[in-house]
């Protein structure tokens, strides 16, 4: 996620989470209200994760190998790492987190990370024997000041879609000599969203909904919706939508709203992360963004929001937001 928002978000406020979400009725109704809907804040780790099998080399997706001899301090430096080291059940070796992981079991760790900004400092003084990292974690110099103390860096290439959870849960378990462990999470975290697909409703006479992926700063002006590898797109198709900036031709993965982009991509509903929504001033606010109020979705106030930290993570709880987005997608119609 952060690869796609970093060129266009460089003034966006780092990113804080809750735990709610807002949405509306069937594609077919005429007005929506919001509602509150709990996502959980925590993670659910497997049950008996055995003892990690080390010394281990891995490949790292920076092209370098990486040994690992020992992974009793771990520091992951995005909260969709930490919440794959947790739900593997080596939640009691992370001795630090980046400002995104704010799941319950991670929430009072230091933060020595926000985003791309990474402290070597605050990462060293901690001890670690493994720095688990995204490829767009950075700074470059402070990565590499931690690699040059001598910690081994494993860098996981980052989410794009729902097909990107089992090879990044793999490369975790991997690295922490729990491949055994990844396999089972990955066959837990693929079954529950099978099980959640199989609710989703079959297409009505009005066909499949049109969702557009907005993403809103409203404190830093950064008003934009997603287009081609924005990230939304699987999760949109898996909850049996279409992803409408994509769809209607936006070819970069983020473009400035104008009232002209939302016109032809003509949402029936708004996908939105629950702080970007918080930060307009909620649906009242949404809708007096140019173009809004003209759209299906704005017309009838369709909005589905979900916790900013797991959106897109593509993680061991893609089940839960996924659940979540068809919930709010279709009311009642939900199965």
């Amino acid at each position: 996620m952060r690869t796609r928002l970093a060129g266009a978000l460089v003034c966006a406020l780092a990113l804080t989470l809750t735990a709610t979400a807002c949405g509306g009725s069937a594609p077919t109704a005429a007005t929506t209200t919001a509602t509150k809907a709990a996502t959980a804040d925590r993670v659910e780790p497997l049950t008996d994760t055995p003892a990690p099998e080390l010394p281990v080399t891995v490949a790292s997706a920076d092209g370098r190998k990486v040994t690992v001899r020992q992974a009793r301090r771990i520091v992951p430096l995005s909260g969709s790492l930490s919440e794959i080291v947790f739900t593997l059940g080596l939640g009691d070796r992370v001795v630090a987190r980046d400002i995104t992981a704010t799941f319950r079991q991670a929430a009072k760790l230091p933060v020595v990370t926000r985003n791309h900004d990474v402290s070597a400092e605050s990462v060293l003084s901690l001890k670690p024997d493994l720095v688990i990292a995204e490829t767009t974690s950075g700074p470059e110099e402070a990565v590499d000041q931690i690699r040059e103390a001598g910690v081994p860096v494993l860098v996981v290439a980052p989410a794009q879609g729902l097909d990107d959870v089992g090879p990044r849960i793999a490369a975790v378990a991997g690295a922490l000599g729990v491949p055994a462990a990844g396999t089972e999470l990955t066959r837990r975290t693929e079954a529950r969203m099978a099980a959640v697909r199989k609710e989703v409703p079959r297409e009505g006479g009005s066909g499949r909904p049109r969702v557009a992926f907005l993403y809103l700063r409203g404190s830093a002006s950064v008003y934009l919706i997603g287009g081609k590898g924005s990230g939304a797109t699987s999760l949109l198709e898996a909850a049996g939508a279409v992803d409408a900036g994509a769809e209607s031709g936006l070819s970069k993965d983020f473009t400035a709203i104008t009232t002209e982009a939302l016109a032809k991509a003509a949402p029936d509903a708004i996908l939105v992360m629950t702080k970007g929504l918080e930060s307009v001033g909620g649906i009242d606010g949404l809708v007096k963004i140019p173009g809004v109020a003209q759209t299906p979705a704005g017309m009838n106030r369709r909005v589905v929001s979900v916790e900013d930290g797991v959106l897109l993570n593509y993680g061991p709880r893609t089940d839960q937001v996924l659940r979540s987005v068809v919930a709010q997608l279709y009311g009642e119609d939900a199965r």
